[in-house]
């Protein structure tokens, strides 16, 4: 039965700030994701000939493994910000997929008829936008009968972490705060199942999956990111215009990053929740 369309005009959603923002140590993150270490769920379902909505795409790396996965299927990637979407193509071209069409569009009200897809992703998506039920109730309108939802996201109020640092601690209770005054969920990991249910899915699969951080290069690579992405990305900004910490507050969480990247024992941890929901 085909889902009923969305108008995109005038949401009735509340809209949310992307908490992120797309600053060099942004990008140095989500250029590192592919299928198989941030959508290794996904993998029984990509075969041959398919057709994917791959939404957020960002700079397109799991977008390209997408394409590699599914050709000669076309994957359609799609992202909020016009600004990232060079990037993406430039991934898709470095991998040599050419199976791949970009094009801004948003999560809540997309431009495409009832049933155009396969398979609809989002990675790290849901805990961004200003109506996640919405925003898969969309998802769902655009997949076939018989495909998939997929969506995966962190969940930062389960992340650990080792050695225990006060500016760790701190740096994780000021996230929390930026992001829901953006209107997002930092804690999205554990309500995806919920989530799903309300939009009208009745057969999910639920998963959990991790990243973890412990190898020397692994622990310079995660806190250093993390390190520049408190002060220099689009976060620091959020934080102090918000009133929620000051320049000199965000160097200290910065240099706490450093200390903790530099102990041999460091070890850091980033749970997700996943779903696959049939429809």
């Amino acid at each position: 039965m085909p889902h009923a369309a969305v108008e995109p005009s005038t949401p009735p959603y509340e809209s949310a700030v992307y908490t992120h923002g797309h600053h060099e140590s942004v990008l140095r993150s989500h250029s590192w994701r592919t299928v198989e270490n941030s959508a290794a769920y996904l993998i029984p379902e990509l075969r041959a000939g398919l057709d994917v909505l791959d939404v957020g795409c960002g700079p397109g790396t799991i977008t390209a493994d997408l394409a590699a996965r599914v050709a000669p299927g076309r994957v359609t990637a799609v992202d909020t910000a016009q600004d990232v979407l060079p990037k993406a193509r430039a991934a898709a071209a470095e991998r040599g997929v050419d199976n791949v069409e970009f094009a801004v569009a948003d999560v809540h009200a997309l431009d495409f008829p009832d049933d155009s897809f396969d398979i609809v992703h989002a990675h790290q998506v849901l805990q961004h936008v200003g109506d996640p039920v919405r925003a898969l109730r969309e998802m769902r309108r655009v997949c076939r009968p018989g495909g998939v939802v997929a969506a995966r996201d962190s969940d930062y109020g389960a992340f650990t972490w080792f050695p225990e640092h006060p500016g760790l601690d701190r740096w994780a209770e000021l996230y929390q705060r930026v992001a829901r005054a953006n209107g997002g969920e930092p804690d999205a990991g554990r309500r995806l199942f919920s989530w799903a249910r309300q939009a009208g899915f009745t057969e999910i699969t639920t998963t959990a999956a991790t990243w973890c951080f412990a190898r020397p290069d692994e622990r310079a690579w995660w806190s250093g990111l993390w390190a520049d992405r408190t002060t220099e990305s689009v976060f620091a900004r959020l934080a102090v215009d918000g009133g929620h910490a000051n320049r000199e507050e965000l160097a200290e969480i910065r240099e706490a990053w450093r200390a903790w990247g530099r102990q041999d024992d460091a070890w850091f941890m980033v749970p997700h929740g996943e779903i696959l929901c049939r429809v």
